[in-house]
């Protein structure tokens, strides 16, 4: 082949070398050239072209390394075989950019919104400094897989001191989020297991059990928490709740109850309770409730929390605290896994709470959130007694019991209707069976401020056409 003539716009942005190697490529392709046709030398493509000799380098090169061509020392360069595709350009699908949609509602009543606000920045970017000193060169390599020991001992002294979880600073698991370290609590208890379930209950881990082709067993929630009465018909092995403040009823399981279900777990050597105490830190009525870990006797207890609420959900930091004879199971199957939380978010953290600063935030928060569901109890109670009120003796949210001739999906589109968002008791359960004769509604308000509620409220009673009495 004496020459090639290549139509190259020198005013596009596409490189020149580029648009020569597209060209040559689809010719390949479609036949154009045939296998073991000799190509134009480089000086000469290049003076018919009026173009470099590098465009040409650049391009032939390219060829090369995807195999369409090949270089032959002292001859050139030459069309190669490729094997015949069926080369129809096919339009891509565009994936929607769920990113730029706002949302349809000024108003969110999300459960796991927090006060963003009262975050003690100045402290945070402290030790965030001191941790980005080149002193702390270490912490750019790979720490210890179950994360770094400075922070699983002031994790444990803290869940010691405030929920009476009895570990050792080893016990502890460190994971970027649940749904993270559920995973590898599913494969450590294996597959013959079966989870009870709370009904209605939190979603994320009901679908991370089915994601992963785990057998579940809705059980019953009532105003004293899991129904173990029901769970002991089930044959269950494995009960995954959250005592201290069920999610999304508020209910606390009952110190009966609380009794009956450790003695269930012991029962058999299989057994095992996942006690999730997501948001144990915010309780406005009494003493905090003791964790179901810290009387246990027997072993049988997982506890798991997280960061989420207590400081934010961007640090996507949660722990698992595992009893000694599951740990070395943990050690045996997963000896390859590596933490997933950045080493330093974990140095930051550790000093954070090691100079007393996570306590005096929690006793901070848990002040302002007091004022704020005061502020939206009280803002609710010129509606009583149509509406009525549940859970708010601690978390983030509390549930409204509604005496109208509605169901909770249409009170939820009424609102939305309006711009305010809402959320349905029916939207947790996972069996449709709700036995609940009125229409239930979760509201949140850790992301209001506090002078912001009464309108709120006044504005979803209007969406609702309650009047105050």
């Amino acid at each position: 082949m004496d020459m090639w003539l290549i139509q190259l716009n020198k005013t596009s942005q596409t490189p020149l070398y580029a648009q020569l190697y597209e060209e040559m490529k689809e010719a390949i392709i479609r036949g154009d050239l045939l296998v073991g046709t000799k190509l134009p030398s480089k000086r000469k493509l290049a003076e018919f072209l009026s173009i470099s000799q590098t465009t040409i380098e650049l391009a032939y090169a390219q060829l090369v390394a995807e195999g369409f061509i090949s270089s032959v020392s002292r001859r050139g360069f030459f069309v190669e075989e490729v094997a015949e595709l069926a080369y129809v350009e096919q339009p891509r699908e565009i994936a929607d950019e769920l990113e730029s949609v706002k949302p349809n509602y000024s108003i969110d009543f999300h459960s796991g919104k927090i006060d963003t606000s009262a975050f003690p920045f100045n402290q945070w970017r402290k030790y965030a400094k001191d941790v980005l000193d080149e002193s702390s060169r270490d912490l750019l390599l790979l720490g210890h897989p179950q994360g770094d020991l400075e922070l699983r001992q002031e994790i444990a002294s803290y869940l010691y001191s405030s929920r009476g979880v009895r570990c050792a600073p080893q016990q502890i698991i460190l994971g970027s989020g649940t749904e993270q370290l559920m995973p590898l609590l599913i494969r450590l208890l294996g597959k013959q297991s079966v989870y009870a379930i709370e009904n209605p209950g939190y979603p994320l881990t009901h679908h991370i059990f089915v994601n992963h082709d785990r057998s579940v067993t809705p059980i019953p929630v009532d105003s004293d928490g899991m129904n173990v009465n029901e769970l002991e018909k089930t044959d269950a092995s494995v009960a995954y709740v959250t005592p201290s403040h069920q999610f999304p009823t508020g209910a606390i399981l009952s110190a009966s109850r609380r009794v009956q279900l450790l003695n269930w777990a012991s029962a058999k050597e299989d057994r095992y309770i996942i006690e999730d105490d997501y948001d144990s830190e915010f309780r406005y009525i009494g003493k905090p409730i003791p964790s179901l870990q810290g009387i246990d006797q027997s072993e049988r207890v997982i506890y798991i929390s997280t960061f989420s609420k207590s400081l934010m959900p961007s640090l996507r930091m949660a722990y698992l605290v595992l009893p000694m004879h599951i740990l070395q199971e943990y050690r045996k199957t997963f000896p390859y896994y590596s933490s997933t939380v950045p080493r330093l978010d974990q140095h930051v953290l550790a000093q954070f709470m090691n100079a007393g600063h996570f306590s005096k935030h929690l006793n901070r928060m848990r002040k302002i959130y007091r004022k704020k569901l005061e502020k939206l109890t009280s803002s609710l109670a010129d509606y009583a007694p149509l509406v009525q009120i549940s859970g708010e003796q601690a978390g983030m949210h509390i549930v409204l019991t509604i005496d109208l001739e509605k169901t909770d999906k249409e009170l939820v589109k009424l609102a939305l209707d309006q711009g305010i968002r809402v959320y349905a008791r029916s939207e947790y359960m996972v069996t449709s069976n709700d036995q609940s004769s009125k229409p239930q509604i979760l509201l949140g308000f850790g992301g209001f401020l506090e002078t912001e509620i009464e309108k709120a409220v006044q504005l979803l009673m209007d969406a609702w056409g309650i009047s105050s009495t």
